[in-house]
């Protein structure tokens, strides 16, 4: 079985209990996306992922917000398909799932991240 033919209870069962439920690449949809990418926060995060080629620990985001509602917009991304998470250790680190995002809708994305940039230069300038 290949990660994009998977379904989420798959994935979680295959990789034991620490494992986290991800939509396999056929179940991600549009509009769950783009309500992922439409809060602040969550773009944000997403911006700060796509800067960095790495996964990040959810302990380096420093977000204006109480930890349960930054794990809480972590789930919406992970559950939209906008981002992986795993467990390194004891700590639950996220990446971007570029490659299934550009399959899927080719240039979202990059669109949504170059206008986000591009506000954020308009709003510090």
């Amino acid at each position: 079985m290949t990660p994009a033919s998977a379904t989420t209870t798959d994935l979680a069962t295959a990789a034991g209990s620490r494992a986290l439920a991800h939509p396999a690449r056929a179940e991600i949809r549009v509009e769950g996306v783009l309500h992922a990418l439409a809060d602040p926060v969550r773009l944000r995060i997403v911006r700060q992922l796509a800067g960095t080629a790495d996964h990040l620990a959810c302990s380096t985001f420093d977000l204006p917000v109480s930890k349960s509602t930054t794990t809480h917009h972590f789930r919406v991304l992970r559950e939209s398909g906008v981002i992986h998470q795993t467990y390194r250790g004891t700590a639950k680190v996220s990446g971007l799932r570029m490659d299934d995002l550009d399959a899927l809708f080719p240039g979202l994305l990059d669109a949504v991240l170059a206008a986000a940039d591009r506000q954020a230069e308009r709003l510090a300038g």
